[in-house]
């Protein structure tokens, strides 16, 4: 039988500082605009024939919500670094 070793100390991740989360804050922002612009876009939207039915009209939204953090993720529309620029502006004024 082998032993398990414990995990050391020093193998936590490092807690997110507030740069972090306020880049997390900007990027999720972000998603969901671009969530909303798909969904004005009509994407999602169950087609009139051989559509799934009320089951694809309830998880159209996690569709446009995935697609939308995949698009944030390859870049986006750069909302998110500006909206991040004008956070990290105003922490810094208020420090």
């Amino acid at each position: 039988m082998t032993s398990i070793s414990p995990i050391s100390a020093g193998a936590h991740p490092p807690a997110p500082t507030q740069d972090d989360k306020m880049m997390q804050a900007a990027r999720d922002l972000e998603a969901n605009f671009l969530a909303e612009m798909l969904k004005s876009a009509g994407l999602g939207k169950t087609p009139d024939l051989f559509g799934g039915g009320s089951g694809e009209d309830q998880f159209g939204s996690f569709l446009r919500m995935a697609q939308a953090e995949q698009m944030v993720e390859a870049g986006g529309i750069g909302l998110a670094e500006s909206l991040f620029e004008a956070l990290k502006e105003r922490a810094d004024g208020a420090v």
